[in-house]
C-alpha cells in the first residue's frame, strides 16, 4: 500500500486532535498495530480502511491519496478549477502590496499559460506548471516551517532532503524539460503565437501590462545582482 496512506492516516487523527489510543479504541484495534499502520510498518486489511473512512468520514481515494478531496471527487475539467481571481472584491485583507503582487503574477501566468496553450505544446505546458508548481511549494513550504512549531509530516518530501535544495534541483529539471519542449516544438512545427508588442497588447490588452511590470522589475532585479557580483570579484 502506498506511503500516502500511513501519512493521511496519521494527519487525519491529528487533525481531528485525539490521541492514538484513543483512535485506537474508536477502530477496534490495538493502539500498537495503529502505530504500525501510521508509520508504514504494516499494511490493513480491507475491513480497517474501511472503518477508517467510516471514522474520519473521508473517501477511501482520499485515504489511499488517489485525490486531494475528502469526499474522493476529482477534476476532471479546467471549469471545475476553482478561480479566485473572479471572486468579487479579490483583495488579500491586510496588505495591499500583497494584493498588488499576487494579480501581477496572475495576470502574468494567465498570459504565459495562454501562449503555451497556443502551441499545443503540451511538453512546454507540463514543464512549465511543474517548475511553477515547485516554486510555490518551495515558498509556502519556507512559510510554513517559519515559526518552528509545524508537524512537516504534511509533506511527501522529508525536512532533510527538503532543506537541502531537493526542490531547486526539481526546477532545474522541469526548466530542462520545458526548454527541450520549445525546441522540439521549434523543429517539428516552427510556429509560434505572435508575441511583438502590438500582438500582445491587441491580445491581453489588461494582463499585458502585469507581464511588462513583471519583466521590468525582475530584469532590474537581476541586473542589479549581475552588477553586484561583479564589483566583488
Amino acid at each position: 500500500m502506498h506511503s500516502d496512506f500511513s501519512r493521511c492516516l496519521s494527519l487525519l487523527r491529528q487533525e481531528k486532535g485525539i490521541s492514538q489510543r484513543a483512535a485506537a479504541k474508536d477502530l477496534g484495534i490495538s493502539q500498537a498495530l495503529l502505530s504500525h499502520y501510521e508509520n508504514g510498518v504494516r499494511e490493513p486489511g480491507l475491513a480497517f480502511v474501511t472503518r477508517a473512512c467510516d471514522y474520519y468520514n473521508v473517501s477511501a481515494d482520499f485515504l489511499l491519496g488517489r485525490t486531494l478531496t475528502k469526499d474522493g471527487s476529482t477534476i476532471v475539467s479546467p471549469e471545475e478549477l476553482y478561480d479566485y481571481s473572479t471572486e468579487k472584491d479579490n483583495v488579500l485583507h491586510g496588505s495591499i502590496v500583497a494584493t498588488l503582487n499576487k494579480k501581477l503574477l496572475v495576470n502574468s501566468i494567465s498570459v504565459l499559460f495562454d501562449l503555451l496553450g497556443k502551441t499545443e505544446c503540451k511538453g512546454a505546458i507540463k514543464g512549465a506548471a511543474d517548475y511553477l508548481s515547485t516554486a510555490i511549494y518551495t515558498l509556502f513550504r519556507h512559510l510554513y516551517r517559519a515559526d518552528g512549531t509545524q508537524n512537516e509530516d504534511f509533506f511527501d518530501v522529508p525536512p532533510t532532503a527538503f532543506a537541502t535544495g531537493v526542490a531547486q534541483a526539481d526546477m532545474v529539471c522541469s526548466r530542462c524539460s520545458y526548454v527541450e519542449a520549445l525546441e522540439d516544438h521549434r523543429r517539428e512545427k516552427g510556429s509560434f503565437p505572435a508575441m511583438n508588442h502590438d500582438a500582445l497588447m491587441e491580445n491581453y490588452p489588461g494582463a499585458y501590462q502585469s507581464l511588462l511590470q513583471i519583466v521590468h522589475n525582475t530584469g532590474v532585479r537581476v541586473s542589479n545582482c549581475i552588477e553586484f557580483h561583479k564589483g566583488n570579484k
